[in-house]
């Protein structure tokens, strides 16, 4: 038995024909442009990009889902014509509409959030940080993933940074053939106090035909994965350049958005009552730690 063993690597390096065939591999296509830049160039363009942005509204279609992945099902909801108001450093606002009429709002400052919900005649106030985690997962829902997910923050002074170039392998199923994506994966950590530990933050995708974020992912203190956003399909909305298509996923709550970009506008005036609104009288309210 060993002697077969020997004779194997030695037909394999004796160039004897009987032993390989040779077929085609399908070639993935290369992108025309493939940009380069520096770790630091990388960082001052994601830097730039936020010292510059000040508000941003958008008009979108939302389309949620809760999944359940052990059981192999989706429950996807109606999909609503949502608004979006988003002022620095955490002013948010989000309302959803169903053919005409008001399905939620909800507004944040950062520190505090409610959640009005007209049709169940119920509103949730909290929050924005979890003290206490429920069992339920959806009550450990906060509305700064929605914040973080439409724009990339940047760079804090004490971050830690790396960036490795990658490439994948995707395929393009309409034309039938594979193309090669380029990539910069931009690692940002913090160090955890009283120790040598780092704790991940975010990791950035960029593809580098353009340099502009496909992925996102957002870690929390404990460094555990809570937030997934691809951003994909980018246009120009009134000078804009911005992804007409964002997925956001949480996996711990299982839970999916996406959002369908209609227009997008940058550094509009926003009032400090545009991110306010009156719960009536009568309504059921639950506060969550």
């Amino acid at each position: 038995m060993a002697a077969a063993f020997l004779i194997i690597p030695s037909l394999l390096l004796s160039g004897c024909g009987i032993l390989w065939t040779t077929r085609k591999l399908p070639v993935p296509k290369a992108p025309s442009i493939v940009r380069t830049v520096t770790p630091d160039e990388l960082v001052a363009q994601v830097n730039q990009r936020w010292a510059a942005l000040d508000t941003l509204t958008a008009t979108v279609e939302i389309q949620a889902s809760v999944l359940k992945s052990k059981e192999g099902i989706a429950k996807d909801y109606t999909t609503v014509r949502g608004h979006i108001l988003l002022r620095k450093p955490e002013m948010l606002r989000v309302w959803g509409q169903y053919f005409g009429v008001r399905a939620f709002d909800m507004i944040s400052d950062g520190k505090n959030f409610s959640l009005y919900i007209p049709p169940k005649n119920m509103a949730i106030k909290g929050l924005t940080a979890v003290s206490k985690k429920s069992a339920n997962q959806m009550e450990n829902l906060r509305p700064g993933f929605f914040f973080d997910a439409m724009v990339v923050r940047g760079l804090q002074p004490d971050d830690l940074y790396g960036v490795v170039a990658d490439t994948e392998t995707a395929e393009d199923t309409a034309r039938k053939h594979l193309f090669t994506v380029p990539e910069y994966v931009l690692s940002i950590s913090r160090s955890k106090p009283g120790t040598h530990r780092l704790t991940p933050v975010r990791v950035i995708t960029f593809h580098r035909d353009d340099l502009m974020p496909s992925q996102q992912d957002l870690y929390d203190s404990e460094g555990n994965l809570e937030t997934i956003v691809d951003y994909a399909n980018y246009q120009d909305f009134d000078s804009v350049r911005f992804p007409a298509t964002i997925i956001i996923k949480r996996p711990l709550e299982e839970y999916q958005i996406v959002l369908t970009v209609e227009s997008v506008n940058e550094n509009v005036t926003l009032t400090d009552d545009q991110f306010h609104f009156k719960i009536p009288e009568g309504t059921k309210i639950q506060n969550l730690e």
